[in-house]
């Protein structure tokens, strides 16, 4: 039997193995080369790894499929072949609670996604899926790698059906760092929340020059899908940071406010803020004219524990605060018609926004609060032709549907369809509190004599008299605090003071809430 002789410089025993082997790991970690690592930092973004130190517990990252290498071939690519195909996965805590990551590796193929990159996607999201924990995905990436052809169009598919399977189950967070063009930008849609930085992230369909050959517009990748467009404009971000230390910190903030998976309830923390604190700030913060605007954020810093909260989509639709929050040290989702923006209306972005976070907050056993002051829905064609109905039923879809603890607050106006929209007792609130600064109508005063008294007022030798008279009477009828209590549609009128403590109580009484949906395949909401 002849021995064949080891190749020259070969290890040939388990301690020259095991060197080898780190040796290529330090290659794989290394990198393509300190210049593609320079060139990154020039543009004022981290590289992969650096980014999943910042959003990890330090020494908890355990990586998945290091050493995987492509297998195409043809256009030079069979002659370049890195460790780790330009994606790193695997999986770490976060607080000490495991929490799934994927990071496109700029440096290595532009971050642009083949076959194998994809299956290494597949298999961590597939990993998170299984284990019930949070996925954070670090996007910064070219799309796909053109030279695989369709095998790179299949891997994205394999990653949208995965966001789809994992939506509602797991968190899912898309932070983007970098690029995200076509069809990679479908896959941060279909997650729960998007991270943005401002100047070196974008995400578009199609890019300025393709824009500019269709259309003639010129437009820079800034303006056409930068962290301020969809923070502002589109809503496609949630969270818009000046620099990725900031924007990843953020997100280990936002991952201490959720759960696990959708069978656990979000992580309840110590709290130093009293149950009983009284917030007599709320008396002279919220006028008793409705006419009056205030700043809706305020009210909700009084009652939280220590004024501290997270709001989600702060710069979208701002006639609409959601945001998540501690009371008691127990996380609640808090949505609260703002008076500073529109005088607090209900439009169609603002529907959209309430009802994608309602969904969420029942989604993942978070009990919600909504604060109302609401006139009504916004008026106007441009509403109406663009389906102000279709869009507001969305709000009312995802609040009847939830089974989460529901709680509801009047402070000042509650007019029309608005208010039964914004979690009414007759939708399904589980309890609804009033402020004797409460107006709860069908319109208001003003709006209603005119259409009641129509004919007394043009009768009357002086209209605008009779007209003031017919406003006090309904006002007095119809339309004093204690009308909506009297009929059992309010629970109780509490002195707004007290607001903290009262909610406080109310969610501890329905912290082992129990209610069962129609069994069904799923519902079919309105788009």
């Amino acid at each position: 039997m002849t021995v064949l002789d080891e190749a020259p410089g070969e290890p040939t025993d388990a301690r020259g193995r095991v060197a080898e082997l780190h040796e290529i790991r330090a290659q794989a970690v290394a990198g393509p080369s300190e210049k593609a690592t320079k060139a990154q930092h020039a543009k004022g973004k981290l590289t992969a790894r650096e980014r999943i130190e910042l959003l990890l517990d330090p020494d908890s990252f355990r990586e998945v499929e290091q050493l995987r290498r492509h297998r195409a071939t043809g256009f030079g690519l069979e002659a370049k072949k890195p460790y780790t195909d330009g994606v790193i996965t695997g999986w770490g805590t976060v607080e000490g609670r495991t929490v799934f990551v994927y990071a496109h590796d700029f440096r290595v193929f532009g971050g642009a996604l083949g076959e194998a990159h994809a299956t290494k996607i597949h298999k961590i999201m597939d990993m998170a899926i299984a284990a019930g924990a949070p996925l954070v995905s670090l996007n910064d990436g070219a799309g796909a790698r053109i030279q695989e052809g369709v095998s790179a169009l299949a891997g994205y598919g394999g990653i949208f059906q995965r966001n789809t399977k994992a939506s509602g189950v797991i968190p899912q967070i898309s932070v983007m760092l970098g690029p995200c063009a076509g069809g990679a930008a479908y896959s941060p849609a279909l997650t729960d929340f998007v991270f943005m930085v401002r100047e070196t992230s974008q995400m578009f369909i199609t890019g300025p020059d393709v824009v500019k050959a269709v259309t003639g517009e010129e437009i820079t990748q800034n303006g056409l899908g930068g962290a301020d467009v969809h923070a502002e404009t589109s809503g496609v971000c949630h969270f818009a940071y000046d620099d990725e230390e900031t924007c990843i910190a953020e997100v280990r903030y936002l991952l201490s406010l959720l759960p696990q998976n959708n069978r656990e309830n979000p992580p309840r923390a110590e709290a130093s803020d009293a149950v009983d604190r009284r917030s007599d700030v709320l008396l002279d913060l919220v006028p008793a004219d409705g006419n009056r605007p205030y700043d809706m954020a305020k009210v909700i810093e009084e009652i939280v524990d220590d004024g501290d909260y997270l709001e989600v989509h702060e710069r979208w639709a701002r006639n609409i605060i959601c945001a998540l929050g501690r009371m008691d040290g127990q996380v609640v989702g808090i949505v609260a018609n703002q008076p500073q923006a529109l005088a607090g209306v209900l439009d169609i972005e603002a529907s959209e926004k309430a009802a994608r976070f309602v969904q969420m907050c029942d989604a993942f056993n978070i009990p919600i609060i909504t604060l109302l002051d609401v006139p009504g829905f916004l008026p106007g064609v441009d509403q109406e032709h663009g389906g102000i109905i279709r869009h507001g039923a969305k709000l009312l879809y995802a609040y009847c549907n939830a089974t989460v603890p529901r709680i509801s607050l009047i402070l000042r106006k509650a007019y029309g369809g608005a208010y039964i929209v914004m979690d009414s007792q007759s939708i399904g609130a589980d309890l609804t509190y009033a402020w004797p600064t409460n107006e709860i109508a069908v319109m208001g005063a003003e709006g209603a004599a005119n259409v009641i008294f129509r004919r007394q007022i043009a009768e009357a030798e002086d209209p605008e008299a009779m007209r003031a008279r017919m406003v006090k009477e309904y006002k007095s009828e119809l339309m004093h605090p204690y009308y909506a209590a009297e009929r059992g549609l309010v629970d109780d009128v509490i002195d707004p003071a007290e607001t903290r403590e009262v909610l406080i109580k109310s969610l501890a009484m329905l912290q082992t809430k129990h209610a069962d949906l129609p069994s069904r395949k799923h519902g079919n909401p309105p788009q």
